[in-house]
């Protein structure tokens, strides 16, 4: 014997239907997120970066580090993007926000299931009000049916109408988190190019370092040659040549110091390079990249294109969607749900008219008492929202302070570079001057050793302020986003 279940439609479901269509993704539980924070119109220190004119900006390489134009470095750039671990990490963060967004869009339609069964069951059966009569089993009261097969196939749709914005809501802030992770990627891939820069600017120094400590010793060995032949001649004292050993032995081991500073910095761009240690090596160079000039730009436009602002900015809207769906749970949710398929006790003559069952209909499902767990929901995702903006306020105004910084130090190393250039060659000239004199007899050894002392901390100290320049600019290019001028 078979039966059919079904649901009549009615005139109030039809009329609810259309209703829902016409509300379905009307987000009335939408907060709107705060404006962004405006940039400035130019930096305090005007008097470098000037408002530029978008009519004359100039479009700008992807690869900004080749404006130091070095070509170890642009190689190493490439090999960084593809073996960097980190990179890689916030790659995979890329992705699953991905999947959450395309998770978070499958809500909105509606689910379609297909299902088979077949079972055999036996049940105990009322024995018809004999309550005397005995079964088979020698029991009372009831009688053993034979086993009965089932076999049934049906489909199954529902879709829960979106009636105040809950899903939409939920959609919108799964994309901005995408987009912030892709910003996170971009901001991670920026930073670690900048380290990049600044650990192979370091290595280079580090090697004009060396080679500054390998000619002091040469140099240092063959005036203690000449200071014990002055000795031996009777011209010299004994004070002069312990001066002059002193002065061998202190280069001597300035110059395994740098070396073993080289080396760790080798060791750490092989690390962002995604390479073991032993697996670098590099041709070392004395030589600097020469420092780039620094142009007059627009700063609004330049923080725009900051990916870590970008991502602070599009985590604060997501966590403003957060509010309208957790508001969302206050109101009542209506979900649409239809099934249908076959039921009878054999295979045969399954998919037939006499064997069909189906139902549709709505159902509208809200909570009542909740133990204040919707309020406290709500007030979470405002604390959230909230967290997010001053995070994102904070972002902003930090890096105003690290382009004002930079660009003034970047300005004033220039300048101090110049002058430093300037009294290395006048250190220079009074070391060749004094050293003669040295040998003609004319002035002490300690006229020698503070000519020589003057001439090497000169030179150790320009290297130094064009490390700190290239650092200076490296950091102000990645302040920018990699830029010098705006899009």
């Amino acid at each position: 014997m078979t039966s059919t279940s079904f649901l009549r439609p009615s005139l109030p479901a039809v009329a609810a239907a259309v209703l829902v269509a016409l509300m379905s993704g009307c987000a009335v539980t939408r907060v709107d997120p705060p404006a962004p924070v405006s940039a400035p119109a130019q930096y305090k220190e005007d008097g470098l970066w000037k408002k530029a004119r978008p009519a004359t900006a100039e479009p700008v390489p992807e690869q900004w580090w080749t404006l130091f134009g070095d070509p170890v470095l642009d190689d190493l750039q490439q090999r960084l993007v593809i073996g960097n671990e980190n990179l890689k990490a916030a790659v995979a963060q890329v992705t699953g926000a991905r999947a959450a967004l395309e998770a978070s869009r499958s809500a909105l339609f509606p689910t379609l299931s297909a299902g088979f069964s077949g079972t055999r069951s036996a049940n105990p059966d009322s024995n018809g009000g004999n309550g005397n009569a005995a079964n088979s089993n020698g029991t009372n009261g009831s009688v053993s049916r034979g086993p009965t097969n089932s076999v049934q196939v049906s489909l199954n749709a529902s879709w829960e109408a979106d009636l105040w914005g809950k899903l939409r809501l939920a959609s919108e802030g799964a994309n901005a988190s995408l987009q912030a992770s892709a910003d996170d990627l971009a901001a991670a891939r920026l930073s670690a190019q900048a380290t990049l820069a600044q650990t192979y600017f370091s290595l280079r120094t580090a090697e004009a370092q060396e080679a500054l400590y390998d000619r002091s010793v040469k140099a240092y060995e063959r005036f203690l040659d000449l200071t014990q032949a002055r000795y031996q001649s009777g011209v010299a004292a004994r004070s002069d040549v312990l001066q002059a050993q002193t002065q061998l032995r202190t280069a001597q081991a300035q110059l395994l110091e740098t070396r073993s500073t080289r080396g760790q910095l080798e060791h750490a761009i092989a690390v962002l390079l995604g390479l073991p240690p032993s697996a670098l090596a590099m041709t070392k160079n004395a030589a600097l990249p020469k420092a780039p000039e620094v142009p007059a730009m627009l700063p609004s436009q330049l923080l725009e294109r900051r990916p870590d602002i970008a991502a602070a900015q599009r985590r604060v809207a997501a966590a403003y969607a957060q509010i309208g769906v957790a508001d969302a749970a206050y109101f009542p949710s209506l979900t649409l749900s239809a099934s249908g398929g076959y039921r009878n006790s054999t295979l045969s003559n399954l998919l037939s008219a006499p064997n069909l069952f189906w139902s549709i209909g709505p159902s509208l499902a809200a909570a009542i008492f909740d133990g204040g767990q919707r309020k406290l929901a709500s007030a979470q995702a405002r604390t959230s929202a909230e967290v997010a903006t001053s995070t994102y306020r904070q972002t902003v105004l930090t890096a105003l302070q690290e382009v004002e910084d930079n660009l003034i130090l970047a300005d004033h190393l220039r300048e101090e570079a110049q002058l430093q250039q300037e009294a290395l060659e006048s250190a220079q000239r009074n070391l060749e001057l004094v050293t003669d004199q040295y040998r003609a007899g004319t002035v002490s050894f300690l006229d020698v050793t503070t000519a020589q002392n003057s001439a090497f901390n000169a030179e150790a100290s320009l290297l130094s302020v064009r490390n700190r320049q290239l650092a200076a600019i490296n950091l102000l290019l990645k302040n920018v986003a990699g830029r010098w001028t705006p899009a």
